[in-house]
């Protein structure tokens, strides 16, 4: 259940605070007054045991006569402290009225609302900045995923078409023969394949954003090594050389999602790349923390447009040697860089072209909720 709306719930189901507060308020004064009262009684008494002799005694009246003035006094103060106690209950709920009211009436459509709690800073003024702040993230959150799901199926849907399109042209041309048909199948497997990388990079998206499950000791050396191996027939094809420069470096993480991290930003240097251009790999490390830090040739790509890069399917406006990337390579990456507590820091080189450094901390591990 959503947290906001667990809590509402919790106070629904208990709309008797007022009445406990209420209680416990007069109770306390009540308690008061009867113990002042008794004390009080307890040395008028002692005072009558200990009178001087030959002072007439005090009239024996009834043994246990009753006196209706302190009767009524004691009911008087009794509602009186009731009646303030009500008063004062509601008058520190009010604040937590409004804020329920106004979370009530919040929901993912006017997620923009705030709570408007003015006075004194308190506990519940505290309580009001820290809804809203919860709220702003929510909004957030709502609108990333909204902007990603409607690019996920603008860019699901765009090889579906064109593979629908592809079936439905072979298909209705009555001169195709065995070639031709082979060639539009060809070209629906690789636009399945398309599909099954971008379906592939969602999930891996998803799964980075859910945060780290195994802590581990990696050596992103070794993980950089395995991965290079893997991409170095990719690079000779595209012309690009790849210059390593691997040192040590132990840190802590997921083994799965570091190796994700580190092939996403080979990719990336490998795609966003110029002809017979090349790509820089470094790993470093020091008491307090491990860095790898990938460099490539290619466009210039101005500061300005540095966040954009890593948001969920964006693709620059800057002309590249091939479009086969998904969109996804650099979201995944800050989005594993930051379940790992790691520091993500990309530089423009002035030539041309993108350093993207990456710098876990041995020793921390972020909070997981």
């Amino acid at each position: 259940m959503h947290p906001v709306k667990n809590a509402l719930s919790v106070l629904r189901r208990r709309p008797i605070l007022r009445v406990q507060l209420t209680l416990l308020y007069s109770g306390l004064a009540l308690g008061l007054l009867a113990a002042v009262l008794l004390a009080t009684n307890l040395l008028y008494g002692h005072s009558e045991q200990r009178a001087p002799a030959g002072t007439p005694a005090a009239p024996a009246s009834g043994s246990h006569a009753f006196d209706a003035g302190p009767a009524a006094i004691g009911l008087g103060a009794a509602a009186l402290a009731i009646a303030g106690a009500w008063w004062l209950a509601g008058r520190f709920l009010r604040p937590l009225r409004v804020i329920t009211t106004t979370a009530r009436e919040i929901s993912a459509t006017n997620l923009d609302r705030r709570l408007d709690l003015t006075g004194p800073v308190d506990e519940l003024t505290d309580l009001s900045r820290t809804l809203n702040d919860l709220f702003g993230r929510l909004q957030a959150t709502f609108e990333a995923q909204r902007h990603f799901v409607a690019n996920a199926s603008h860019e699901l849907r765009t090889p579906l078409a064109g593979q629908r399109t592809l079936l439905q042209v072979a298909l209705a041309d009555p001169a195709a023969d065995t070639a031709s048909l082979r060639a539009a199948c060809e070209e629906a497997l690789q636009l399945g394949d398309q599909q099954e990388r971008l379906i592939g990079a969602l999930l891996t998206l998803a799964t980075s954003e859910r945060g780290v499950e195994r802590w581990d000791p990696i050596d992103l050396a070794d993980i950089t090594r395995v991965v290079l191996s893997g991409h170095q027939r990719e690079a000779d094809r595209r012309g690009i050389h790849i210059d390593a420069s691997l040192a040590p470096a132990p840190t802590v993480g997921d083994p799965r999602l570091a190796t994700s991290l580190i092939a996403n930003l080979l990719d990336n240097a490998l795609r966003h790349n110029i002809a017979e251009g090349h790509v820089t790999v470094t790993t470093t490390s020091s008491p307090q923390h491990a860095t790898i830090a990938i460099s490539n040739t290619g466009p210039t790509i101005p500061h300005q447009d540095l966040d954009r890069l890593f948001r969920p399917l964006h693709h620059t406006g800057t002309q590249r040697v091939h479009h086969d990337g998904h969109g996804l390579g650099l979201a995944i990456v800050l989005a594993i860089a930051q379940a790992h507590g790691a520091e993500l820091a990309p530089h423009p080189r002035p030539e041309g072209g993108l350093t993207v450094e990456v710098t876990f901390h041995p020793t921390q591990k972020p909070y997981q909720g």
